[in-house]
């Protein structure tokens, strides 16, 4: 049982947590009022990684604002760069090719693996398993090679433009991808065998950093973390969007509402994710059109573009081409690896974006932290930090 300190004794002690501490994932620092080992008050300090990233997608033309999004939440690139260009699709009543939205299933739930697996070693590591951590940077790289090999980067793609996908997939990739996808269960099954039968593990989660179904939902959790606690809420089945409706897959949903439960969550959406994309790479595997046949964003055939000149800078073209998007605001959500990631666009009908808002949800997992670690240990409030999976960029924006 956690004992109840006494808020009013002479034995408080007030320590930083972070922000150069590794457990924090990123740049947070906490404010822990201590008495002896158990925590009475616990209070954030963000802002250490704000980039005013909002209000520089606001200087850039419609199709270029890709190459921004994706740094927000730098471990969910892909999804952030879809919400974004879902968001100016509403605005402007595009429908964007069956092929196209394969492509970005696939992509991201590619990208859903690789989160997830960038959380799955950190948050073991934490708690002290660390060859967990160097199973799961070994199988990611793998994940960014079939990134680098379609998109040619591996962290910042910005593969996704409004319309659809920025050009096509090499002949390369599918056999590639197939190969990483054949032996992603064995992996998992590994990492089960690690962490999760591991009862030094389960004792260091179970029971901890509770948030009761009711209280989730008052605090406007979403992604794992609300699933964590008993409330079955996924953006791709309540609000699907790019197709995921046509997907045969099931939301993973826990109880116990403690780290545990969290954990569990996310370890099932990785074999969930995994699924998609089997489905998604069988439908890519046929040929068709990859962006949306638009006069805006469909560059005209010249004769330039007939000869056999480069084809990066065709495409630089078509990102700097300029268009204009009809007057009104959007409000779009996606399901990202971290749970609800919204973007409300507003459009004056200029060639650029006259307001960009993203609803992050690591800013709004991370509001809830002090009711899940007051009246804990502080060992137990790096194990509640990692539960939840903040990314401080997505944080502090």
């Amino acid at each position: 049982m956690l004992r109840k300190p006494d808020p009013l004794s002479d034995t408080l002690m007030t320590v930083s947590l972070g922000p150069q501490h590794p457990s924090t994932h990123g740049v947070l620092r906490l404010e822990l009022v201590l008495d002896g080992e158990t925590v009475v008050k616990a209070i954030p300090d963000i802002g250490y990684l704000h980039t005013g990233i909002e209000k520089t997608m606001e200087k850039e033309k419609w199709q270029q604002v890709v190459t921004i999004t994706c740094r927000a939440d730098y471990l969910n690139s892909m999804g952030n760069d879809l919400g974004y260009c879902l968001a100016v699709e509403k605005l402007m009543g595009v429908d964007v090719p069956k092929r196209a939205q394969d492509l970005r299933v696939l992509f991201t739930e590619l990208n859903r693996l690789s989160s997830h697996l960038v959380w799955f070693g950190t948050h073991a590591m934490d708690i002290g398993a660390m060859t967990a951590f160097f199973y799961a940077f070994t199988e990611r790289e793998r994940i960014l090679d079939l990134y680098e090999c379609a998109t040619g980067a591996r962290l910042h793609q910005s593969y996704f433009i409004v319309g659809g996908s920025r050009w096509d997939i090499p002949d390369t990739f599918v056999p590639l991808c197939d190969e990483f996808l054949k032996g992603f269960p064995k992996f998992l099954d590994e990492c089960k065998r690690l962490v999760t039968g591991n009862r030094i593990f389960q004792r260091r989660t179970q029971g901890v950093g509770v948030m009761k179904r009711e209280d989730a939902i008052d605090w406007g959790l979403s992604g794992p973390t609300i699933r964590g606690s008993g409330v079955n809420w996924d953006i791709r089945k309540a609000e699907p969007y790019s197709g995921y409706d046509t997907y045969d897959f099931k939301v993973p949903v826990y109880d116990t509402c403690d780290v545990w439960a969290r954990y569990l969550v996310r370890m099932e959406e990785m074999e969930e994710s995994w699924k998609i994309c089997v489905e998604a790479l069988n439908r890519v595997r046929e040929p068709g059109e990859f962006v949306a046949n638009h006069p805006k964003l469909k560059l005209p055939e010249r004769d330039l573009m007939k000869q056999h000149i480069d084809v990066m800078i065709h495409h630089f073209l078509l990102a700097s081409e300029g268009f204009t998007v009809p007057i009104g605001e959007v409000y779009q959500s996606i399901e990202s690896a971290r749970g609800e990631l919204g973007f409300h666009v507003v459009s004056d009908g200029a060639e650029r974006p006259y307001r960009v808002h993203m609803r992050t949800p690591s800013f709004i997992n991370l509001s809830a932290l002090p009711s899940m670690v007051e009246g804990s240990l502080i060992a137990d409030v790096v194990a509640v930090i990692g539960s939840i999976d903040i990314v401080l960029g997505d944080v502090d924006r």
